[in-house]
This record gives C-alpha cells, sequence and structure tokens, in this order.
C-alpha cells in the first residue's frame, strides 16, 4: 500500500495502480475499525460517475462490512448529497467515493463523522490502522437511501428566489451535478440551458476542473451564443463550481466570495469571512471596505 494516498483531508490515488481490490477492501476494514472505534454502527456511502466508482464502492463496502459496520448505499450523488444523507437523516458517518477534479483514472474517499469531516491526523490514523493489519471483525448489513428527492423537497421548502427569469447555461462536465443541479433549478422555477449534464466517467467533453480556464471554453461560447446572463460548471462531485458572466468573462472564486460577502455583510456588519491562501488581495481589501473581517485561512474543503 502506498502511504501517500493518505493525504491531509482525503484519500486519493490511482485506480490499479495506488487503488485496487486489496488495497481499498483494506482501507474499509481500517475506515469500519476507526469508525467503530467511536461508537459508531453505521456509515453512508456515495459515489460519483468515474467508470472505476462501481468497482471501489464494492470492495469499499465489502471491507466496511467485514468489520461489523452496517452500510448504507447512498448511490450515485454530488460530493453535498452525501453531507445532506448524513445530516438530514442523522446518520453517524460518511464516506464519499470520488476522484473530485481529478484525472479519470484517480479516485479516492472523503469522510465524515457527524457534522465534522474527517482529517489531518484522523486520516493518517486509518492509515496506521490500514498498515497494523489490527481490524474489527463482524458482520455489517447493506441497505439503500435515495437522497434527491428529499434533497430536492429540502431546497425548495427554505430557499425562495426572488427572480425566476435570469437565463442560465449549465456544464455539468459529464459529473454527477446535472443530474440534480437542473431538476433543483427548474423546481425553483428557472430554466437552464444544459450543457454535457448527462454523467459519463469517460468525461468525453472537457475535463470536470472548472478552475480551469480551457474547461469553461464550451460554457463561454454556450452563455454567448445564448445570450445567457451567466454561466455555472460544476466539477466532477459537484461541491466546487466555475461561473461566467454575460460576456462570457471568467468570474473566479475570491470575486465571487466578495459578491455574496458584500451582500451578506448588509444584514450582518463586521461578520468575518474567510478565504484560503490563493485567494487575491482583491477580496480581503474588498471586505475590508464593506464593513467585514477578513480572515485568511489554509487551503482544503476539511480546513
Amino acid at each position: 500500500m502506498n502511504r501517500t494516498i493518505f493525504r491531509e483531508y482525503d484519500v486519493r490515488g490511482i485506480v490499479g495502480a495506488d487503488l485496487d481490490e486489496s488495497t481499498v477492501t483494506t482501507l474499509g476494514r481500517a475506515i469500519g475499525t476507526y469508525f467503530s472505534g467511536r461508537g459508531i454502527k453505521s456509515t453512508v456511502v456515495g459515489r460519483d460517475a468515474r467508470i472505476s466508482s462501481p468497482d471501489v464502492f464494492d470492495w469499499l463496502t465489502s471491507g466496511l462490512l467485514s468489520t461489523g459496520m452496517d452500510v448504507i448505499d447512498a448511490g450515485m450523488v454530488p460530493t453535498p448529497l452525501l453531507y445532506f444523507s448524513v445530516l438530514h437523516f442523522k446518520n453517524d458517518a460518511g464516506v464519499m467515493i470520488t476522484g473530485s477534479h481529478n484525472p479519470p483514472d484517480y479516485n479516492g474517499f472523503k469522510m465524515q463523522i457527524g457534522h465534522a469531516s474527517v482529517y489531518g491526523a484522523m486520516i493518517q490514523k486509518i492509515g496506521d490502522i490500514a498498515f497494523s493489519g489490527d481490524f474489527a471483525k463482524g458482520q455489517g448489513s447493506m441497505s439503500t437511501l435515495e437522497p434527491v428527492p428529499e434533497y430536492l423537497d429540502y431546497v425548495a421548502r427554505n430557499i425562495t428566489l426572488e427572480r425566476t427569469d435570469i437565463k442560465a447555461v449549465v456544464d455539468a462536465g459529464n459529473g454527477v451535478g446535472g443530474m440534480v443541479a437542473i431538476p433543483l433549478m427548474r423546481r425553483l422555477g428557472l430554466d437552464p440551458i444544459e450543457l454535457f449534464c448527462e454523467p459519463d466517467g469517460t468525461f468525453p467533453n472537457h475535463h470536470p476542473d472548472p478552475t480551469v480556464p480551457k474547461n469553461l471554453e464550451a460554457l463561454i461560447a454556450k452563455v454567448r451564443q445564448t445570450g445567457a446572463d451567466l454561466g455555472i460548471g460544476y466539477d466532477g462531485d459537484a461541491d466546487r463550481i466555475g461561473v461566467v458572466d454575460s460576456q462570457g468573462e471568467i468570474i473566479w472564486g475570491d470575486k465571487l466570495l466578495l459578491i455574496f460577502a458584500r451582500d451578506i455583510l448588509k444584514d450582518n456588519p463586521g461578520a468575518a469571512v474567510i478565504g484560503e491562501v490563493k485567494c487575491s488581495k482583491v477580496l480581503y481589501d474588498g471586505v475590508r471596505e464593506s464593513g467585514g473581517e477578513p480572515v485568511m485561512w489554509k487551503t482544503g474543503h476539511s480546513l
């Protein structure tokens, strides 16, 4: 087993090289043992659209079940819906199988316990358990969960749009974002223009990483062609976006955060706004000028 797959906020590697059946099954045993040691009896497991994800799911859950951990299969979902499946349905823990925005031959695991991400020393501890071979033993059960309908209902109950005449192009990059974003937007009264919204783990149109300008070229062209107000591109597991304006100009993440912060600070003067180390000075100066407290922090969704 390659120790470097245990990273700061996920476990990640190349399928067939770093992640084969033996390694992933061992990982399942290690995660199950770690969870069991914290009194956890069951975990939700979701997966993205990558070609390898069904096999990785089978290998991982085989290991989890062998530790006595009950597995709740959430199916193919965006990463945020795995989090929703844990919190909304009051489950103990979750594991998301996803290569996120990495190349197609990668895959990996994001984990959470309750409201908290599993990261840093916790991931290294799981690595220690995997290398030790000292695993919990038992026989867990398998059940299923369909979180998407409940998620759509939840958002529709809690969000009402002031305007529904906004014309938006949505590029899911053949990841899992389109399968939830499109019906959700329609539920909220919007009429999005779809681009590459069918999940396809080979990513035939472009790589699903909207932080790279080349991957936004089709979205930009479609926005200009249709006269849309904006374009939204999702990454492979739909936990990050890229945005272009009505002219097809990219609005980078730190400027998006500043747009949101200016609106939020109207009702919450003096609030802290957290950006990461890659954000530009534009964000931090803009937050301060808008009456907020800018905070620079570490990169990574867990941190």
